[in-house]
């Protein structure tokens, strides 16, 4: 097996909890009485072009909730949004060890908006543990497009077969496979640490 050289993370479903998938967007639903028919279809037209980079926060909740008058303010939803982030148990733990050894490159590569990307960055101290971030919001493709694990690769100049890609989610994991990268399925983090030592990382 060649020697693992780089490890590419997920942020939501791994790291931290996640930004504004189905849950936490039920829980915004309630906190602010929202129409979820209405604002779950408009979120399904409008999040992949915010997450591709292509529409701001501001221009998403625009759209999706703020179209007509409210009795709340527009900072009161994105803190709202913001406040859903929480660390993963023990994750974030496995992470800042294999940084520290200091034996392989580590990345992240996530779908996310800039806003709440930075704002996750930014509030649990990612820059500590990562050299770069492949965010869809910068890369301008979201995950499972093949193109952005072959753009992440070519940014980083690595081969895809000393890479090793984690995710929560199979389909994500499915064209990183298709790339020739190794995957890894989080589950948990003690499971994670496992199978990032099966593939021969010390750390």
């Amino acid at each position: 097996m060649p020697k693992i050289s780089a490890v590419f993370c997920d942020v939501g479903g791994v790291l931290l909890t996640n930004g504004l998938d189905h849950g936490e967007r039920g829980r915004l639903v309630e906190k602010f009485g929202l129409d979820p028919s209405d604002f779950e279809d408009r979120h399904h037209m409008l999040s992949a072009a915010m997450d591709d980079g292509q529409m701001d926060l501001d221009q998403y909740l625009d759209r999706t909730i703020f179209y007509r008058p409210r009795t709340f303010r527009k900072q009161e939803v994105r803190d709202f949004i913001y406040a859903q982030s929480e660390p993963l148990p023990g994750s974030l733990a496995i992470i800042d060890r294999i940084a520290r050894a200091g034996k392989v490159f580590l990345a992240t590569l996530n779908n996310e908006s800039r806003e709440l990307n930075l704002h996750r960055i930014e509030t649990f101290g990612l820059r500590k543990y990562f050299s770069v971030f492949f965010s869809s919001c910068y890369l301008g493709v979201s995950k499972p497009h093949q193109q952005i694990y072959q753009l992440a690769l070519d940014l980083s100049q690595l081969q895809p077969e000393e890479c090793v890609f984690i995710d929560d989610r199979s389909l994500n994991l499915e064209g990183a496979r298709r790339m020739g990268l190794h995957t890894i399925q989080f589950l948990n983090a003690a499971q994670m640490e496992s199978d990032l030592k099966i593939l021969g990382l010390e750390f």
